[in-house]
């Protein structure tokens, strides 16, 4: 079922659905027929087909809300460990490199809680939690700021051309008649 807005129900709203399944349950234990059931509690009569066969099949705890959709997936101590596993960085985990994708995260998620994340939902979960996306400065190992700065000051003004001047024979010329 879509939702307007793009948005599912609030936890009230899941709660008086609930109480409809309810409802129906009532009038499945009384013997009522599918299409009475559907035109008391106003809803459709495939919905109540669905709910007297999850009542059949587990009675009431068959028709109770599973609650929103959207909780989150790992408990506050699996983000802990997640949260150590990150800081030991991908090198650990087998990665080639030291940068972190979301990509990677989902995977370590899977691997460490076998549990699925999307990439997005994998962002969102990291951005709850304080990380922040960061793209890492890139540097040689081996880069010496000394001896950049000594070959800033001395070599390169030596090797740059010097600016050339508007003037007789530059390419900026006024014509008399373009002012």
């Amino acid at each position: 079922m879509r939702y307007a807005q793009g948005g599912g129900l609030t936890a009230a709203g899941r709660a008086a659905r609930e109480r409809v399944r309810l409802q129906a349950v009532e009038r499945f234990e009384r013997g009522e027929k599918n299409r009475e059931i559907a035109a008391a509690l106003r809803v459709s009569e495939r919905s109540v087909e669905r709910w007297r066969r999850a009542w059949r099949e587990q009675g009431e705890m068959g028709l109770l809300s599973a609650g929103s959709p959207g909780r989150p997936k790992l408990s506050a101590a699996q983000v802990d460990r997640l949260e150590r596993e990150l800081e030991r960085g991908p090198l650990v985990h087998g990665w080639a490199d030291q940068r972190w994708t979301l990509a990677r995260v989902k995977t370590l998620i899977g691997r460490l809680f076998h549990v699925s994340y999307t990439v997005e939902g994998t962002w969102q979960l990291l951005k709850r939690h304080g990380w922040s996306w960061q793209q890492p400065a890139r540097r040689a190992i081996e880069r010496d700021d000394e001896a950049v700065e000594l070959w800033k000051k001395e070599v390169w003004p030596r090797v740059r051309a010097p600016r050339r001047r508007s003037g007789p024979g530059s390419s900026f010329r006024t014509r008399p008649g373009n002012r």
